[in-house]
């Protein structure tokens, strides 16, 4: 007697992991392979499903600095364990000389300063971030290859057996670890295959087709150049980020400016609402537009331009609670504006559209201030309220 065959669906993912993905969609711009690399990592753990005798993953990220290798890990840490640095992070530059791994593992029995060097690796460390509800630890070594050899052997036992001995011959169990490891090899040729030399604008002549094959595939050479065969081999997926294109910054800005939004309801002092026009968001993006430097070079240009004169009228109480401002730019002065629009403590929430009341510009060079006699003034360049 035959039965019916029921296909079953492979694809769906849980509710979990479904709420997972989604989180970290809305913390992350782009970098697809990344995100569906960190989704399945979660979803074979929720599922108890990861090699036994092994770390749950090993991932390395590739590729240009301010692409948003380190801010993955820790947006997860902030999604799973409600703290981005709820993660062991091992800046490798601090391990150049093979007598500072001492700082990692402890130094053994015997040596000078046994007793005062504390090793960074423990399980206490890393059940720090442990829940009830999800036993799981980050390990992240960022900048690898400025790590000397005798770090990256260390790597080997912890990628292969999930242990690691300290100094003192206690035993760290690494099963319920994903360690991550971060690099910038090869950043050099795919800032030169990304714009033909040093400039954000692309030489129109230069071919865009396959472009992210040929970065992908510069950042995996350059890896195999650096680390040995059997480290390479050890790692489960080798993950090559990409630099954002001007779209893509658009994004992180908004993000980044809801971050400080966050920042100024989250402070003990006078909590207010801010938005910036369509106008102050382009001048933003110019000044912090910058492909060698990626989202870091935008995160700089916010804080000049929007978190220092925030803080200058926070100091001098220009700003008060349940006020909301509006950020403009403004072509006469040549910098952004600040309109405070709603003086009323009470109405943080739901605010009526009201005439701009006149407010103190807090310049962004010098320090210095200037007065503008008019709310037409603030509308120089396309006020989109």
């Amino acid at each position: 007697m035959c039965t019916q065959q029921v296909i079953l669906d492979s694809t769906l993912r849980s509710s979990r992991t479904l709420e997972f993905e989604e989180a970290l969609r809305a913390k992350i711009v782009s970098q697809e392979e990344a995100l569906q690399a960190m989704v399945d990592l979660y979803q074979v753990f929720s599922a108890g499903l990861n090699p036994p005798g092994r770390p749950v993953g090993s991932l390395l990220f590739l590729g240009p600095t301010g692409c948003g290798k380190t801010r993955v890990v820790e947006a997860a840490a902030e999604i799973l364990f409600g703290d981005s640095q709820a993660v062991i992070k091992v800046n490798c530059g601090e391990f150049q000389h093979s007598h500072e791994i001492s700082k990692l593992i402890g130094s053994p029995p015997g040596y000078l300063g046994h007793r005062e060097t504390h090793p960074m690796i423990t399980q206490e460390a890393l059940a720090a971030s442990h829940t009830d509800k999800l036993k799981l630890s980050f390990l992240l070594f960022d900048e690898i290859e400025k790590a000397n050899d005798a770090l990256w052997q260390l790597l080997l036992g912890m990628l292969d057996k999930a242990t690691l001995t300290l100094g003192d011959n206690r035993r760290v169990d690494l099963s319920q670890t994903v360690i991550f490891m971060t690099s910038n090899l090869g950043s050099a040729e795919i800032t030169e295959l990304m714009q033909g030399g040093m400039g954000f604008v692309q030489p129109k002549d230069k071919p865009t087709t396959g472009l992210d094959e040929k970065v992908e595939r510069t950042a995996v050479e350059a890896a195999r150049r650096t680390f040995s065969p059997e480290f390479m081999n050890r790692l489960d997926k080798l993950v090559v980020f990409h630099s954002l294109s001007p779209e893509q910054l658009e994004k992180v800005l908004q993000i980044e400016l809801n971050q400080v939004q966050r920042r100024v309801l989250e402070t003990d002092k006078r909590r207010f609402l801010f938005h910036v026009t369509d106008a102050g968001r382009q001048f933003i993006l110019q000044e912090g537009t910058d492909r060698r430097y990626g989202a870091r070079h935008l995160k700089r240009a916010i804080d000049r331009h929007v978190i220092s004169p925030l803080a200058n009228l926070l100091a001098t109480e220009q700003v008060k609670m349940g006020d909301t401002l509006c950020i403009d730019w403004d072509t006469r002065v040549g910098r952004l504006v600040f309109w405070k629009e709603s003086p009323e403590a009470a109405a943080v929430l739901n605010v009526s559209k009201r005439t701009p009341s006149q407010l103190q510009v807090v310049g962004t060079a010098g320090g210095r201030s200037t007065e503008i006699p008019s709310p037409a003034r603030a509308r120089g360049v396309g006020n989109n309220k």
